[in-house]
């Protein structure tokens, strides 16, 4: 929650809510806390007119095609490596290189 005051982030202490650089106090009862479930979504990975993406000389692990569209995304944290994303251009088949 964020103070009405100041706009600073306000911490709970003692059932209320103290704001850390004003000093405002308020009460538990009074506050208007909003939770929101995470929903699942599918991200699309490819758009739909991949052949403006990029091209690359790989194997398709599928039909041996020798040449894939590519794009690279950060799936996992910051401080871990991007992820690469492979399609076939011959049959479609996506993988993935971490």
């Amino acid at each position: 929650m964020f103070c009405p005051k100041c706009g600073s982030l306000m911490l709970p202490v003692d059932g209320n809510f103290k704001c850390n650089y004003c000093g405002l106090v308020v009460h538990a009862q009074e506050s208007k806390i909003m939770t929101k479930k995470a929903e699942k979504k599918e991200v699309a990975v490819f758009e739909t007119d991949v052949e403006v993406l990029p091209k690359t000389r790989i194997e398709c692990p599928e039909c041996g095609n020798m040449e894939a569209y590519w794009i690279i995304r950060q799936t996992r944290a910051a401080d871990e490596p991007e992820t690469r994303i492979y399609k076939c251009t011959a049959c479609g088949h996506k993988w993935r290189e971490y």
